[in-house]
């Protein structure tokens, strides 16, 4: 895939032009990487904008003890990057992200791209979009670490992201939502008994989308 088609392929983009595509182009680079590589670190300094055109990435920070505390997953055609200041020209970074499955990065001149489209009114909605979503992530995470018990936060994955729940093992599960395997697996056969999900061949099966959302929507309500 060549630099114009990667960006060509993101959503964000879409609404540009050939003539646009080719100035982004022209302070643009596309990286492929392979599972495992870090792209950045926490409190990293970067002057490029990031976006997965393929592959999967995540986001997570470490304790003082160097364990991984799991933030949230990237997909491909989404911005990798936390915006938390417009006014400079450099970002700043949050969190470690790290590739997950072998992905294609297109990296943007963060300085160019203001001068060039956002100072003119041009992608400010979907830059906005993007700042919105990452902002939603985080509201997910603080709902998922502080407030919702265990039943809510493996009801609320099953909901939001069945296909990773299904890819990973239930260990890495756990580990991820912070709670003890034990506890996952008695969580997962209380939502098979109540007829919310159907367990075949070690895949979850959505039964009842609706009852789920009503079970970690009921405590971020109260």
């Amino acid at each position: 895939m060549s630099l114009k088609d990667a960006i060509k392929s993101l959503d964000f983009f879409s609404r540009l032009d050939d003539e646009q595509i080719h100035d982004i182009a022209s302070f643009a680079t596309l990286h492929h990487y392979e599972k495992e590589y870090i792209l950045y670190y926490e409190q990293e300094e970067l002057s490029e904008l990031y976006f997965l055109v393929d592959g999967l990435a995540k986001s997570y920070k470490l304790d003082k003890h160097d364990n991984e505390i799991f933030l949230y997953y990237i997909y491909k055609n989404s911005m990798i990057s936390e915006i938390s200041d417009l006014q400079t020209d450099t970002l700043f970074s949050f969190s470690n992200v790290s590739i997950i499955e072998d992905a294609q990065v297109v990296k943007i001149k963060y300085k160019k791209f203001k001068e060039h489209f956002l100072d003119k009114g041009v992608l400010c909605r979907e830059f906005t979009n993007a700042v919105v979503e990452r902002s939603l992530q985080m509201q997910s995470l603080i709902s998922r670490e502080f407030i919702f018990d265990a039943v809510s936060k493996v009801s609320m994955m099953l909901r939001e992201d069945l296909e990773m729940f299904n890819k990973l093992k239930r260990h890495d599960i756990s580990l991820m939502l912070h709670i003890q395997p034990a506890t996952l697996s008695r969580v997962l056969n209380r939502l098979k008994r109540n007829n919310i999900i159907d367990i075949i061949h070690g895949e979850v099966a959505v039964l009842d989308t609706k009852a789920l959302e009503e079970i970690y929507k009921d405590i971020n309500d109260e």
